[in-house]
């Protein structure tokens, strides 16, 4: 078992888009918070996330092809952990 095993949700979902993506921007926002209560709200306090991520692999990617490659990444935790995603997703140099 590695240490991400243990590691915060944010640092596990930090480490595979790292992997995925190699980005030149990464922020990862817990936005749980401000679901507290509502549906998907599992008690955990990390259901509700925001990526922003740029990334040279989004170059001439649609915004479909940068979300899949996103939740690709993502995928067991999005079937497991996540229980919504934001994505924001753009290639160096863009707006």
């Amino acid at each position: 078992m590695t240490d991400l095993a243990t590691a915060p949700l944010a640092q596990i979902i930090a480490s595979r888009l790292n992997g995925a993506l190699d980005p030149t921007h990464l922020e990862v926002v817990n936005d749980s918070h401000l679901h507290s209560g509502h549906m998907g709200d599992d008690g955990s306090g990390e259901s509700h996330w925001t990526v922003v991520v740029e990334s040279h692999a989004f170059k001439g990617q649609s915004r479909v092809a940068r979300q899949r490659m996103i939740n690709h990444a993502l995928a067991d935790l999005l079937a497991e952990r996540i229980h919504a995603l934001a994505i924001r997703a753009r290639a160096p140099g863009e707006a």
